[in-house]
């Protein structure tokens, strides 16, 4: 069997001719990887706009979304792994056209085929770079022996999650208090996305690559033997937080305009940005921090934000202050959680597998984004919002606490 052969444009001295430092292309990396996400959850504050002007209903916005998270997930397991064999840059530039011709889509038209053909190609865009983008910020960063930094885990994580935060924010800001151009966001991000392609085109590939290449496969979804209690672990934590996600990106705007009777896309914004906002910034601020420790903050906060916000939804009037404030909660805990699990995995999977287990990493948190959302909005056709919301609570804190066990655990072994 032949050795991996070394094909790297930028090693340890000068950058190679038209392309940008390791440094330089790491932040480029990060902010391209920061405007996809954001992209990618633009639409989220906008939903209730289409639902009146196009008269859809709810269980037709649900398939929307329903859509985008297919795309995820079928993108994570047919190519979410090449960048291991192909290169990180050869994967991410394809995966970020595909987003700007989904913007391009949306600037045009909200109709509903478009709806759900730009929400495909989002889905399809954002399962093909959140893997390779992470493990490219991790290539740039590393040393010699493709240790990550925890730089780059930070800045991963952060640029994942602030742009699904930013995104809804601006979507909802700019339909609220610019309504005479209601496709601007898609315009603005449309020349964003060309600015990110170009460079990641600049931006260096610096780890080694196999020769010959692997015969092609779709992505295996089988936890490392090398790491198996480590990633199971991280996977249960990552689910159940991505759950979470899930009931601000999808459900936000229906139980604003809904139960609360605001249908404004800034406060719809504004709710979606609070939750994953404060996720990003409690990785930041609890970046050397032990894992035992992120769990220690993280299960417990979590917990008591999905009861503050079960209590907004079923005190009489329902209450934004209390639905704010468990927002606010809820990211704190899922922050911890999410960046215990992410750590998790970047830690323990080896550098020529990275992409793959982050491909896997992001499948289950992709399907616990969406599939439990899903189910919600289809039993929205028979049931109250509040109804819902208590039953989602529930579930998810009982997984939690089912899981914290095995989690402490194995914090006490890292």
């Amino acid at each position: 069997m032949s050795n991996p052969t070394v094909h790297i444009e930028h090693a340890a001295g000068q950058p190679a001719r038209g392309r940008l430092s390791r440094a330089a292309g790491f932040w480029a990396i990060a902010a391209s990887m920061a405007t996809l996400t954001a992209f990618s959850t633009a639409p989220s504050p906008l939903y209730s706009l289409y639902r009146r002007q196009d008269h859809l209903s709810s269980i037709t916005v649900t398939i929307v979304y329903a859509v985008f998270a297919a795309g995820i997930v079928v993108s994570l397991l047919l190519v979410g792994h090449l960048s291991d064999w192909y290169g990180r840059r050869t994967l991410l530039i394809p995966a970020i056209a595909t987003a700007l011709a989904a913007a391009l889509i949306f600037a045009t038209s909200t109709s509903l085929p478009a709806l759900i053909v730009g929400r495909v190609l989002t889905g399809l865009a954002l399962g093909a770079a959140t893997a390779t983008a992470g493990a490219y910020l991790t290539d740039l960063d590393s040393g010699p022996n493709g240790v990550a930094t925890r730089r780059a885990q930070i800045v991963s994580t952060v640029a994942n999650v602030g742009g699904l935060a930013t995104g809804p924010l601006v979507a909802g800001l700019l339909a609220t208090y610019v309504p005479s151009l209601p496709r601007l966001i898609y315009i603005i991000f449309a020349v964003l996305l060309t600015l990110a392609l170009v460079v990641t085109w600049r931006s260096p590939e610096v780890r080694p690559l196999p020769e010959p290449r692997p015969r092609y496969r779709p992505q295996r979804l089988a936890i490392p033997a090398a790491a198996r209690t480590q990633f199971s672990a991280a996977l249960t934590g990552d689910f159940l937080v991505f759950t979470v996600f899930g009931l601000f990106a999808g459900l936000a705007s229906a139980f604003l305009s809904g139960s609360l009777h605001r249908s404004s896309p800034a406060l719809a914004g504004l709710t979606v940005f609070i939750s994953f906002g404060v996720g990003a910034m409690t990785q930041v601020a609890t970046a050397t921090w032990p894992q035992r420790r992120l769990l220690a903050l993280g299960v417990p906060v979590l917990i008591l934000g999905l009861a503050v916000i079960v209590t907004g939804a079923w005190v009489h009037p329902p209450s934004l202050a209390l639905f704010l404030t468990g927002a606010g909660l809820v990211g704190v805990g899922s922050g911890s959680i999410f960046r215990s699990a992410l750590t998790t995995v970047l830690t323990t999977a080896p550098p020529k597998d990275r992409a793959a287990a982050l491909a896997l990493f992001y499948v289950v948190g992709y399907l616990g984004l969406s599939l439990p959302v899903v189910a919600a909005g289809i039993a929205l056709q028979h049931a109250s919002f509040k109804l819902i919301l208590l039953t989602f609570a529930i579930v998810v804190t009982t997984g939690i606490l089912l899981a914290t066990p095995r989690l402490r655990r194995l914090s006490t072994k890292n």
